[in-house]
């Protein structure tokens, strides 16, 4: 009983923060502009199993992404086992989904040859992060801290896992000593069992109470990292995926409120009608936080950081300063820099920053082509180039501030009524004095 009451005040605790991390966010996403209507949800459905579930960009890099698909599927089967420890503790119960028979048999199988292949592969990406300085791992963006952030979630799998090995053995070797009857199969840790050979009943159960209670504080505390991490990916790939846009990549949405004032113009019944205030003017692309929608704040927080868009990024591959991580990096860092603010005192609420030029500089965004390979390549189905574009909007349509060339197009298109220089009439001097040969065929 007395461990019961301890599991309980510590699954109480950690619940608690976790429900105060879960409304920040959620206040969060108040401060953000309607997206699109969730429709499709079949459709939703199959690109959740083939993007989320099964992993399919990741094999485009087929080393790396196979131990990442493997390390992924390793923690959907763990879970199940988190989930009876924590059934365990409150019920004061000892592997209670045993009754599952060949179900269990096959999970927890299943469960303890992913804790070994899991941690193999932890090692392996911390050696890549800490020893071989990989590219893509690099950037303005990837600050010191963020590289220590990606150590300290890497290191507590491991942990994870060991501690995971570490109470599949103990049980193992208790049931082994008792002779009583063995839930589960165990492939790796009957053959780790036998470091026990030497050590009293109590000495056994005595481990096995450790390795269970770090395991399961361990869990404790990485759900409650992960929200401050890089690794919120682990809660929000699926959600982002799920709720990912559904029409081809490189469709630039028409914006509502343009739309609105042009049909407006084009009625010949409010053509002339007076303006009236009962409507707040409306800010025309995005210029700071509030103008995201809550899918780009969604794309924010399930961001891994891998640079797999960045690695693709013809400006950034060529030397500009663009890089499309760094954009979505920066879209969550102004969230929970300014956030809290505008939580406390409303949309008037203004630190003299912005997400345009304070974050996001206008060489960044003049240099995205709109290619898509960035979203393209994006193995969560983030869709960078529409925040670009929606920052573009606003410095185009509010501040009228472009690069030459274009200005020049937009000059030419109101002047011409085509991007050219020349008017309609001249439009055709340019096949003067060009001899055209026509071979008649009889």
């Amino acid at each position: 009983m007395q461990k019961q009451i301890i599991f309980l005040i510590v699954l109480l605790l950690t619940l608690g923060v976790f429900t105060y991390t879960s409304i920040r966010i959620a206040r969060f996403f108040r401060l953000t502009k309607p997206a699109f209507r969730v429709r499709n949800t079949g459709k939703r459905i199959s690109e959740t199993m083939k993007v989320a579930f099964g992993q399919s960009k990741m094999f485009r890099l087929p080393v790396v992404g196979t131990m990442h698909a493997l390390v992924f599927w390793g923690f959907c089967v763990i879970l199940i086992g988190s989930v009876e420890m924590i059934i365990d503790g409150l019920a004061g119960t000892e592997r209670v989904l045993k009754v599952l028979g060949v179900v269990y048999d096959i999970i927890i199988a299943s469960g303890d040859i992913f804790a070994l292949v899991v941690a193999v592969f932890i090692i392996a990406f911390l050696v890549r992060r800490l020893f071989l300085h990989i590219q893509r791992f690099e950037g303005s963006e990837m600050k010191r801290a963020s590289h220590i952030d990606a150590n300290i979630a890497l290191t507590l799998i491991l942990l994870l896992m060991l501690s995971l090995l570490g109470m599949n053995t103990a049980y193992y070797a208790s049931v082994e000593v008792k002779g009583a009857e063995l839930a589960g199969i165990y492939p790796v840790s009957s053959l780790i069992a036998p470091v026990y050979a030497d050590s009293s009943p109590e000495t056994i159960h005595l481990q096995h109470e450790i390795y269970w209670w770090l395991h399961i504080v361990l869990i404790f505390i990485f759900a409650n990292i992960l929200p401050y991490s890089k690794h919120f990916h682990v809660f929000m790939s699926i959600p982002n995926v799920f709720l990912s846009r559904l029409w081809p990549l490189g469709k630039m949405i028409n914006m509502d409120n343009i739309t609105r004032e042009v049909k407006m113009m084009m009625d010949p019944e409010t053509a002339f009608s007076e303006a009236t205030d009962e409507a707040p003017i409306e800010r025309f692309g995005v210029k700071d936080i509030e103008d995201i929608t809550w899918k780009n704040y969604l794309d924010s927080l399930s961001c891994t950081q891998c640079g797999r868009c960045t690695a693709v990024c013809p400006a950034n591959i060529t030397g500009k300063k663009l890089s499309p991580r760094k954009i979505i990096m920066d879209m969550r860092s102004r969230m929970n820099d300014k956030g809290p603010g505008l939580v406390r005192n409303g949309s008037e609420y203004n630190d003299s920053k912005s997400l345009l030029n304070d974050y996001i500089s206008k060489e960044e965004l003049w240099a995205c082509t709109t290619c898509n390979a960035c979203a393209k390549e994006c193995p969560i189905n983030i869709n960078h180039p529409e925040v670009i574009l929606g920052m573009r909007r606003y410095m185009v349509m509010e501040e009228g501030d472009a690069p030459g060339e274009v200005k020049a197009v937009f000059n030419n298109i109101e002047n011409n009524g085509a991007p050219w220089q020349y008017s309609s009439e001249d439009r055709l001097l340019w096949a003067d004095n060009i001899e055209v040969s026509i071979n008649e065929q009889e």
